[in-house]
């Protein structure tokens, strides 16, 4: 049904997906309560009804604030600000009273938390502590809608049933975790509604423009960032959950038009292993509530179907695994204000209702299994302590002496969630591996957060179900590229654990000067030697890269340097010399690195800082290919690698400006996943020209495909093996054998040629690499144009069919195409896979500052320089 206005819409009768035209409180809230004059409406704050528009995330905020200011049962603080400089805001709800005495009710519900205090701690009157979180997706804007509602509920409503909810109850609300997906999305939909609202899933309402506004700043998923905790949203979330360490989180969501509502449990058999079986009965016990409420006001709704509780990292999942229940709601999205569904017309009102009365169920749940949620809670910490102690393994050594600066990322995500870490006090060798004292660090399994290093730490590959909602694995130290090591009862001791880590300072490195300084030289191992690197380009700091090691005279004595070690030799800098060592100093403490003094260009042994393997470096101008068809997960990765981490100017190009514009300014292109569909003919002529003119075109993930199809370069793709005749299946298993041939998310294993350009910084012969999608690359014809390999049996942790593990095997990683002058670098696995693949950032940082030290000839098989 199209173009349904308003008034039209009043005749409808009711539809499951229907609401009135013009809709009232009494539509949203409980009819049988009277509401405290004092406090605030929506509608008198906002100045229309609640779904009449959809709210901008300074009105939401506003209207909390204005909650807070009129009600004695809400206090509300800002836990953090977006990239945007949005503040994202918590209201803790609760009585009176339990406000008068929040931080003791606080530090008793945090002590069933400690199996040493939880068994003297009474729980008779304990509130329980419930988290209501809303749209952590921007453009599934029902949540945030009904979050105004909820908490208007809860300061205004009047009477018996809803004081003692409150003198049970402390209530963390969480309006919009993501506030500037909210933004765009409240933008877009808003500045399409007509007065007339119109139903038509075509209309440009419904149809967001690329990126939409389901992801943050910088395009992150943030359901997907909770384990990770790589963006400021996240970071601030999660300091106040450990905070409270809530009972129960609820998430909010939004699905398909077509879809009615989900709640939890999901499918059984998708539970991660490491999650109680309580934890799912307790979740199967307040669904219950869900039904009775969405049964009252007629809702279609579904549970056990779709959705999994395995990867720890979103909001309805985290709390698994921190002693908690956390609860996915699923609510058919009108993506806008009306839009026809196969279920009659869909409204945002109606949306809204549903949100608000499973907020309402959860609460009246939470009431009615309070001891046994607190229990639960006092029972998970204190048999993990004792599966800890009764597990083979006794603690976790790790660390990384060549780049303390990806070591103490690890350490602050461990902190982050609470996992108690240590100082290794001293040299410790496991199967080979050196472990320095006091540059290594020890997390000793016996402590309450157990079951969350395990999900941290693990590398699993055998999986009671092959379908996966999200990626199958995530194990944090591979992601990081950070030599670890279990150690069982004979290697663990107490005398081991050094000095408990607290705050994690960023490692300093040292500039080591001397007033008659040749040159300087610093490793590219560090993480943050890219950004160093490109802080001395952008003040006009000539620089060079070594292409083979050598061993050199420094002031501090000699030291040897490996491949992709950058030298600034003074002689043939503009910059002043003083100038430049205050630089070299800033980055030396800022990047973590040591800067070393050279009084001579001649080696002690290797090559000379006047070699011709010394390349001279030229100062990247990055374009990233962003708009329709691109990736925009895989752009916001890129865009966010390089701008937050690396401090880099990035153009951010649509892909139909290629078909005209001129790219002779531009070192490198980035294609980051998708197909730049708007891309013509006229414009890859453009593009292939400018490669052989001496650009570098990086494509990654499945625009590698897209690059080959398209002739840009020289490489071909493992095609997938098809049967020539079928094997019968049965109709129901079609979903599940499809999901299972695809590769949703795993890590293996890739050998490396330390001695490329595109591995510089890299000493060991094997990387972890995340890949996900069904891209293989065939090695080039050429022995030196494959840098990064898979190895024959490269599954390290996470699932993936045994069809397409066979056809993975000893494939490309890493394939560099000579095109004329230019190169094509081919990367299908993920380089920044959300923000907290530590371990192959430098592989993109080494593409753009180093390709054109690659040389055309060799990748040719031809003798001899260029």
């Amino acid at each position: 049904m199209r173009n349904i206005s308003i008034f039209v819409l009043a005749l409808f009768i009711l539809l499951p997906g229907s609401a009135p035209a013009q809709v009232s409180l009494d539509y949203y809230l409980p009819q049988n309560i009277q509401y405290d004059a004092a406090i605030p409406t929506p509608e008198s704050y906002l100045g229309y009804q609640v779904g009449e528009w959809q709210v901008r995330h300074d009105v939401l905020a506003g209207y909390m604030r204005a909650l807070a200011a009129a009600s004695d049962r809400i206090t509300i603080e800002e836990y953090a600000r977006t990239y945007e400089q949005r503040p994202l805001l918590l209201l803790t709800i609760t009585s009176p009273e339990n406000h008068r005495n929040l931080e003791k009710i606080r530090a008793d519900h945090l002590a069933l938390c400690d199996p040493e205090k939880s068994p003297e701690t009474p729980i008779e009157a304990m509130p329980v502590v419930v988290w209501m979180g809303y749209s952590v997706h921007g453009n599934e804007a029902s949540g945030a809608n009904a979050a105004l509602l909820v908490a208007y509920y809860l300061a205004a409503g009047q009477g018996e049933e809803i004081e003692t909810m409150l003198r049970n109850t402390v209530i963390l609300l969480d309006p919009a975790i993501n506030p500037d997906g909210l933004g765009r999305f409240a933008q877009w939909a808003n500045m399409h509604r007509s007065k007339n609202l119109t139903a038509d899933r075509f209309h440009r309402e419904h149809t967001e423009m690329w990126p939409s506004g389901r992801t943050n700043h910088y395009w992150f998923d943030l359901n997907r960032d909770w384990l990770l905790a790589q963006h400021p949203e996240s970071r601030g979330r999660i300091r106040e959950f450990h905070r409270w360490k809530p009972n129960v989180l609820t998430d909010h969501h939004e699905m398909g038009s077509n879809s009615t509502y989900f709640f939890q449990p999901g499918i059984p058999s998708r539970t991660h292993p490491l999650t109680p079986e309580m934890n799912y009965k307790l979740t199967g016990e307040i669904a219950k509530f869900h039904a009775r409420e969405l049964d009252q006001i007629g809702s279609l709704y579904y549970s056990k179907e779709s959705f999994d509780d395995f990867y720890y990292g979103k909001g309805s999942t985290y709390p698994d695994v921190n002693g908690g229940i956390g609860i996915l709601f699923e609510q058919a999205s009108a993506r806008g204000h009306l839009q026809e569904s196969v279920n009659g017309p869909l409204s945002f009102p109606f949306a809204i209702r549903n949100q608000v009365h499973t907020s309402f169920s959860t609460l009246k749940a939470a009431q009615a299994l309070r001891t046994d949620l607190l229990n639960y809670e006092r029972e998970f910490f204190t048999s993990a302590l004792q599966d800890a102690k009764a597990a083979k393994a006794k603690a976790v050594v790790f660390g990384d002496a060549g780049d303390p600066a990806r070591a103490a990322a690890f350490l602050d995500l461990l902190r982050t969630h609470t996992i108690r870490v240590h100082k290794l006090s001293q040299d410790l060798r496991v199967a080979g591996t050196l472990f320095s004292a006091n540059q290594a660090y020890v997390v000793p399994l016996a402590q309450p957060q157990f079951r969350l290093i395990e999900a941290i730490f693990e590398e699993r590959t055998s999986f009671e179900d092959s379908l996966f909602y999200d990626i199958s694995a995530w194990t944090m130290p591979l992601a990081f590229d950070l030599p670890h090591a279990e150690l069982d009862a004979k290697a663990f001791s107490s005398n081991l654990l050094g000095e408990a880590v607290q705050d994690v300072p960023f490692p300093k490195g040292t500039l080591h000067d001397s007033p008659d300084a040749y040159a300087y030289v610093f490793s590219w191992q560090g993480y943050y030697a890219p950004r160093a690197l490109y802080r001395l380009q952008r003040a006009g700091v000539r620089a060079r890269v070594a292409t083979r090691p050598f061993t050199a005279n420094t002031v501090a004595g000699p030291r040897q340097f490996d491949y992709g070690a950058i030298a600034i030799p003074v002689g043939m800098q503009s910059v002043p010399a003083e100038t430049l060592r205050t630089m070299l100093a800033s980055i030396a403490g800022e990047d973590g690195l040591e800067v070393f003094a050279l009084r001579s260009g001649l080696a002690e042994s290797g090559i000379d800082l006047g070699s011709p393997s010394f390349v001279t470096l030229k100062k990247p101008k990055v374009m990233l290919v962003a708009g329709r068809g691109m990736s925009s997960y895989a752009v916001g990765e890129v865009w966010h690698l390089l701008d937050q981490r690396y401090g880099m100017d990035v153009s951010l190009v649509e892909p139909r400006f290629l078909n005209s514009m001129d790219l002779h300014d531009y070192t490198a292109i980035v294609l980051a996943g998708g197909n730049p569909a708007a891309l013509t003919g006229k414009g890859k002529e453009a593009l292939k020209a400018w490669v052989a003119r001496g650009g570098t075109l990086i494509a990654t993930g499945s625009a590698v495909g897209w690059a080959i199809r398209s002739e840009l370069a020289s490489a071909k793709l493992v095609k997938t093996k098809r049967d020539s005749a079928a094997t019968p299946r049965r109709y129901a298993d079609a979903s599940r054998d499809m999901g299972a041939r695809m590769l949703g998310g795993a890590i293996f294993r890739v050998t490396v040629d330390t001695t490329h350009p595109l591995a510089f910084g890299y000493t060991r012969p094997e990387l972890s690499v995340f890949l996900r999608g069904n891209t293989v690359l065939q090695p080039s014809k050429s022995p030196y144009a494959t840098p990064l390999r898979f190895t024959a049996e490269p599954l390290l942790s996470g699932y993936i069919s045994k069809q397409n593990l066979q056809r993975l095997g000893n494939t490309a990683a890493l394939v560099v195409s000579g095109e004329g002058a230019g190169r094509v670098i081919l990367m299908p696995f993920d380089a920044q896979f959300r923000a907290f693949w530590y371990g192959t950032n430098k592989i993109m940082a080494n593409s753009i500052f180093f390709a054109r030290a690659i040389s055309i000839r060799t990748l040719r098989g031809e003798e001899g320089g260029e």
